[in-house]
């Protein structure tokens, strides 16, 4: 099993120093931690650096939000730039830099951005796929390289959970509710929550464990006014969130905050027949899953996800089962991404009409399939898959970077 707090330092680097001796390899620590000064690198004294690396492999790809991170990499690796319009160091890299901005009038970012596009190969570590990656490829010039960063983050962070007793193992259980679902962070990239919710209280659904809250913690707005965006589709959704009983917290919890590498919430895992991650990302064509899924794993239950369109199909391809011999997954196909959200709504609403033996019937037939999962994480099945992918990435990287 990987370290993921230490995964650059003893994991990627010491391959990279080996088998690509001139490269630079950037990341970002604490991971989370997305700003400029959270940005580190590793490098050689004793060797002319002629690319470099950088994993973005903890966060989702948005250019919008990330775009002064990005151009941070760039501005790092202007000295190599610098030696290649100087070759002479007629001038010091900061007279250099205001030559340049002087001749070609241009903002320092964009200077360099366009100068180490065409002079300075760079690769980006990421581990999303689709359309958010082609785009900043496009934008930045950069090789992208796939892994499932956060397949190896949650083997660490769950790691230990299956040798507790804090929660019934499924087959000892009998689910009273039909689902449970956090939601804790509605605003900004996250208001998909805002549609799943709006289609939860507008179905009836609220019954259920949900967490939501009336203010998002992290940008302090009124749900309801996150909600104005989806007017035109729904006309009432801004009088629904309105009208709603908010906040909701789970049993013992006194504030929306959470902590991604814990498991929690065992009372409503043991009493729900199915969890409902609302991912970080949702629209769009894009597939990145996260610690969120992966609960309902460790937890021993059935998923139902809000995510984006592919989800089922690309955790199927990572050894896991899913479960459309028991309930519609069809969902997971549809691309128009207010339809998916409601369609998802309409099979919790179908769950949520099983009187109580079927909803025992669902559950048993659930089993087989929980159990692979729990045994696919927790045992060697995942580890392998995710071991061999890894070494492939960096085969390819190395490939692409000295050819």
């Amino acid at each position: 099993m990987i370290r993921i707090d230490e995964i650059y330092n003893n994991t990627f680097w010491p391959w990279i120093s080996k088998n690509i001796p001139d490269a630079r390899m950037f990341y970002c620590d604490p991971p989370g931690y997305t700003g400029t000064e959270h940005l580190f690198n590793h490098g050689h004294d004793d060797t002319q650096e002629n690319r470099y690396i950088f994993l973005h492999d903890q966060e989702p790809v948005h250019l919008d939000s990330f775009c002064p991170l990005f151009d941070e990499v760039l501005a790092r690796n202007c000295d190599m730039v610098h030696r290649n319009y100087d070759p002479e160091q007629k001038y010091p890299l900061n007279d250099f830099v205001a030559l340049q901005r002087s001749k070609y009038k241009k903002s320092y970012p964009e200077l360099i951005k366009n100068q180490i596009l065409q002079d300075v190969p760079g690769h980006v570590i990421v581990s999303e796929q689709g359309e958010y990656v082609e785009q900043l490829e496009k934008t930045y010039g950069w090789t992208s390289h796939y892994y499932f960063y956060h397949g190896w983050a949650c083997k660490d962070w769950f790691r230990g959970y299956d040798k507790t007793f804090l929660i019934p193992r499924a087959r000892d259980r009998a689910p009273a509710h039909t689902f449970m679902s956090p939601n804790r962070i509605v605003a900004g990239k996250r208001d998909h929550r805002v549609l799943f919710l709006y289609n939860v209280f507008k179905h009836g659904l609220e019954k259920n464990y949900i967490s939501a809250p009336r203010t998002c913690p992290y940008e302090g707005v009124d749900i309801s006014q996150i909600a104005l965006k989806y007017s035109n589709i729904y006309s009432d959704i801004e009088q629904v969130f309105q009208a709603a009983e908010l906040p909701r917290l789970f049993e013992g919890e006194e504030t929306q905050i959470m902590t991604s590498c814990w498991l929690g919430n065992y009372t409503e895992a043991q009493d729900s027949l199915v969890y409902v991650p609302t991912e970080t990302v949702y629209f769009g064509r894009r597939l990145h899953i996260t610690e969120k899924t992966f609960k309902a794993i460790a937890l021993e239950m059935p998923f139902v996800l809000v995510a984006p369109a592919g989800s089922l199909e690309y955790m199927r391809s990572y050894g896991f089962k899913t479960f459309s011999d028991v309930f519609d997954e069809s969902y997971d196909e549809e691309t128009n991404d207010v339809l998916r959200v409601e369609k998802v709504t309409q099979l919790l609403k179908e769950l949520d009409g099983l009187s109580v033996r079927e909803r025992q019937e669902v559950h048993r037939a659930c089993l087989s399939a929980v159990e692979h999962n729990y045994e696919h994480f927790y045992g060697t099945g995942l580890e392998k898959i995710l071991w061999q992918e890894l070494q492939d990435m960096l085969r390819g990287l190395q490939t692409q970077s000295l050819s």
